[in-house]
């Protein structure tokens, strides 16, 4: 049986059915998107100005089989995005002691590796992403669409291994180098000591580095960039949150004025000073 043609995303509308409403829960907020419910089954987001170019994503995500992330309903009577909800645990601000477990580690690295493979080919025509602050002219971008936030808190667990992620809000071109990254910034973490979340001060972050370049598959030349990419990368991400805290305010403001710019570049001075030793772990 031929599945039934598509709407374009921005012609969906999705119609609640009578027993939703009964069933109704306030989902964690995010960094910056707040008002988050999950309604039954599905997930009533703020409608954003990426709204449409991510639907177009998830839309080709389901169609390329990948299981791993929402399906796009529509937009229900109050205008928000309607999202299909997976089902599962995800972090919560401060991350559990189980999500210290190199099985998930190792999971989250492939689930991502699995998203970049579905994602080649996928071209943001009809609905573009809206360009990110201070493009840098000889940052990386080779056009793969990326999730690019695959933090501890967007990714759906089921017994013990990372079978989704939710939260698309910063998807874009990128690479999937970079996107790779930017999850073992999250997951490893790659931080400063003193920025550890409480009880991961004792993890070894050259170990879980390694296990998790394993796992995804970095290239020697990866490997051996690291340090240096990352630590440009980072310089780039306070930039960029400086100007949307700036700028847009909200939880970006929130967050700047918590200390995330002296976080960051606590990060950067730690890659640097540790890159050598970074090297070795991921080459050795």
């Amino acid at each position: 049986m031929i599945p039934a043609p598509r709407l374009p995303v921005e012609q969906r509308l999705y119609v609640p059915s009578s027993g939703e409403a009964s069933d109704v829960e306030l989902l964690p907020a995010g960094d910056v998107t707040e008002g988050v419910l999950r309604v039954g089954g599905t997930v009533r987001r703020p409608h954003q100005p990426q709204s449409y170019a991510v639907a177009d994503y998830l839309d080709w995500l389901e169609d390329a089989g990948f299981e791993g992330s929402p399906r796009f309903l529509g937009r229900d009577p109050s205008g928000r995005d309607v999202l299909t909800f997976l089902p599962g645990d995800c972090a919560g601000a401060m991350p559990e002691h189980w999500v210290q477990s190199e099985d998930l580690l190792v999971s989250v690295a492939r689930l991502v590796r699995r998203l970049h493979a579905v994602s080649a080919g996928f071209v943001p025509a009809a609905h573009p992403f809206p360009p990110r602050p201070l493009p840098v002219a000889h940052e990386e971008q080779d056009g793969l669409v990326c999730h690019l936030d695959v933090t501890p808190q967007n990714v759906v667990v089921r017994r013990g291994l990372a079978v989704g992620l939710v939260d698309f809000d910063l998807a874009g071109p990128a690479t999937g180098f970079k996107d790779s990254f930017n999850t073992a910034m999250h997951w490893v973490p790659l931080r400063h000591p003193g920025d550890s979340w409480p009880g991961w001060e004792t993890l070894d972050p050259f170990r879980r580095l390694r296990v998790f370049a394993d796992a995804y598959g970095w290239t020697e030349e990866e490997r051996r960039r690291l340090p240096e990419f990352g630590a440009h990368a980072t310089l780039l991400s306070y930039h960029r949150m400086e100007h949307r805290a700036r700028n847009l305010g909200g939880g970006w403001a929130r967050m700047w004025a918590e200390g995330a710019g002296g976080r960051i570049e606590r990060r950067r001075a730690w890659l640097e000073a540790n890159g050598s030793r970074l090297i070795r772990a991921l080459t050795d």
